[in-house]
């Protein structure tokens, strides 16, 4: 298990201190204007105890707290126990680095979709780590059924970059907003200490290639070289993962978890107080060594944990595994595809597993020819595989094409029975298009709409038709406790200006109708996450939409960050809780009840 930052050693502790990096502020509302400098920043120090926030009228401004996307990296710090060759090797690489590598990325012109000016700009840049604040001022009436903590991920970058820089790149922030008794909220947001975070901020500057916003053509297989030579040099260690942790976060098990899909997973603790503290890499007792995609499916039936393994290298290229309540893992099952498939998410339903295999698709070679890894292959159908959760070996899978279908996120499926008594997996998400839209340029309106599939197991035919045309549906959820099961409602980002968000759609899947909850001009926000009544329980003799929908939003006038609760039944604000400090725009999120805290693993 990797060390969360208290187990350091005083030597590491202080190192860490004293070789923070320097930031500058950089004046977003007019960038043009001018940056002034910042005093270091003690990012990896540890929590800081409590205190009350100032005033929301004297909230500090965002062009206070913004850390610049145009700083040089700071000047490396080599680890003390280096041996003379390993220091002549760093120097040499480092010059390598900054006279060869850096000089030629200068001179190529980077396209929107990895330039820094445009990933981390605005309420997308990064924000610096923020102790427990509490008293919060509070806008309205909690629920009293919303007793615990939300949490939502999100990419913050450590360090300037030095190069191109997606905005999937940063480093993993959680940020958390604890939800009382008598109307009271705290709120936190710590780095998770990932291995390469880590690694990172002894050295005090970017170490590790960026996946998306580097790798891109023959600069991308150098700084890929780079860090490989760095790596044999004993320079960096990979062997702990190489991860950011800063896209999906699950509750299971007595833990919390932040997700992405290029490293296991890593648990964070949440204290009594409402801090975040990372305790590590988390490999389910032993029983995985290998990166997860960011969204498993946790059955609310069951209570297992459905997940997927895709490797980009070698055969086989997709696993399925799942681990029962108690943490104990199912077989590994090799899924059979031709070609190593970006596969972000799935879905299941009370008796399957449905698994997309869609055009983008992962091809090294690419990058010696000058391009990106990342492919939108159009010769390739896309099609779902389904896959019975009790087959072991995988062969009774079978695929449906479904064309012309790219959903980055499906929000739910389930099984029905036709007319004719043949079985239809009905599968609801987000058809993007153009389908390689977040990872290149395109002279094509970006669309993403709400959409149903329908697969016939006996004919192997499927139908598609959207539900909601005109809108950019993005980023949302059901309620949880009937995922896998039929649900009318679904609570989703209005991504309207792309890729900021304007609201929460809440669309009847039975009748098409939109009932809207707009943030207002010049606020925007991300994710809804959908909490249920906890006093109802998931039957039909209820109401699906009896609970509330929380988010972080942002206003960029005003300058300042809340979240909202809006009650699902009425679409209407019930709450907002001030926050003391920005938040910027970020991934997935989710809730843990007073409850289900208690039963956490420390």
């Amino acid at each position: 298990m990797q060390p969360s930052l208290h187990f350091f050693t005083p030597k590491h502790q202080s190192l860490l201190q004293t070789q923070s990096p320097l930031f500058t502020c950089k004046f977003i509302v007019n960038p043009a204007k001018k940056t002034v400098p910042r005093n270091p920043l003690p990012l990896l120090s540890p929590p800081a105890p409590s205190r009350s926030p100032p005033h929301p009228e004297v909230v500090e401004p965002m062009v206070q707290r913004e850390r610049s996307n145009v700083l040089v990296p700071q000047h490396p710090n080599y680890p003390v126990h280096l041996n003379r060759f390993q220091k002549l090797a760093a120097v040499a690489l480092d010059k390598i680095e900054t006279s060869v590598i850096m000089r030629l990325e200068k001179n190529h012109v980077l396209p929107k979709m990895v330039d820094p000016a445009v990933q981390i700009s605005g309420n997308f840049a990064p924000v610096e780590e923020c102790p427990v604040h509490h008293g919060l001022e509070v806008v309205g009436r909690i629920p009293a059924c919303l007793r615990g903590v939300y949490v939502r991920n999100g990419a913050n970058p450590m360090f300037a970059p030095s190069g191109g820089h997606h905005l999937f790149d940063g480093d993993g922030m959680i940020h958390a907003v604890s939800l009382g008794l008598g109307n009271k909220a705290s709120y936190s947001c710590r780095y998770t200490r990932t291995s390469r975070l880590v690694q990172e901020a002894r050295s005090g500057r970017c170490m590790f290639p960026k996946p998306i916003g580097e790798l891109h053509g023959h600069l991308g297989l150098a700084r890929l070289g780079l860090y490989m030579a760095r790596a044999g040099l004993g320079l960096v260690d990979g062997s702990h993962g190489t991860g950011v942790a800063n896209a999906g976060l699950v509750y299971f098990n007595g833990r919390l978890l932040a997700m992405s899909e290029d490293d296991l997973p890593y648990h964070v603790k949440i204290t009594g107080d409402g801090d975040l503290e990372t305790i590590g890499r988390f490999n389910f007792s032993d029983q995985i060594d290998c990166p997860l995609i960011a969204h498993p499916k946790l059955d609310p039936v069951t209570g297992d944990l459905h997940t997927l393994n895709y490797n980009v290298l070698k055969k086989p290229y997709l696993k399925y595994f799942r681990f029962d309540k108690f943490g104990r893992k199912s077989g590994d099952l090799h899924v059979d595809i031709d070609q190593a498939t970006m596969i972000h998410d799935f879905a299941i339903t009370e008796n399957f597993v449905v698994i997309p295999d869609h055009q983008m698709v992962f091809k090294l070679s690419e990058m010696i020819r000058g391009g990106s890894p990342v492919v939108y292959n159009k010769n390739k159908t896309s099609r779902f595989g389904v896959l019975q959760q009790n087959d072991v070996v995988g062969s009774g899978i079978q695929w449906i094409n479904v064309p012309n279908c790219f959903c980055f996120h499906l929000w739910n499926a389930w099984e029905e029975i036709s007319d004719t008594g043949d079985k239809i997996i009905v599968v609801i998400g987000s058809c993007m298009n153009p389908p390689d839209s977040i990872f290149n340029e395109s002279k094509d309106t970006f669309r993403s709409e709400l959409s149903e599939i329908r697969m016939n197991l006996r004919t192997r035919q499927s139908t598609q038709r959207v539900i909601v045309s005109g809108m950019n549906l993005e980023a949302g959820q059901v309620n949880g406790q009937y995922l896998g099961q039929k649900t009318r409602f679904v609570y989703l980002a209005i991504a309207d200006p792309w890729p900021k968000c304007s609201g929460i759609a809440k669309v009847d899947l039975q009748t098409g109708k939109v009932t809207k909850f707009m943030y207002g001009t010049w606020r925007y926000g991300g994710e809804p996450f959908f909490v249920p009544d906890k006093k109802q329980t998931c039957n039909r003799n209820r109401n699906e939409d009896e609970g509330y929908i929380m988010g972080l939003v942002r206003d960029e006038k005003k300058e300042m960050s809340e979240m909202v609760i809006v009650k699902g039944s009425s679409m209407e604000q019930v709450a907002a809780i001030r926050l003391p400090s920005r938040v910027p725009y970020g991934f997935h999120g989710t809730f843990i009840s007073q409850e289900e805290l208690r039963r956490q693993v420390i």
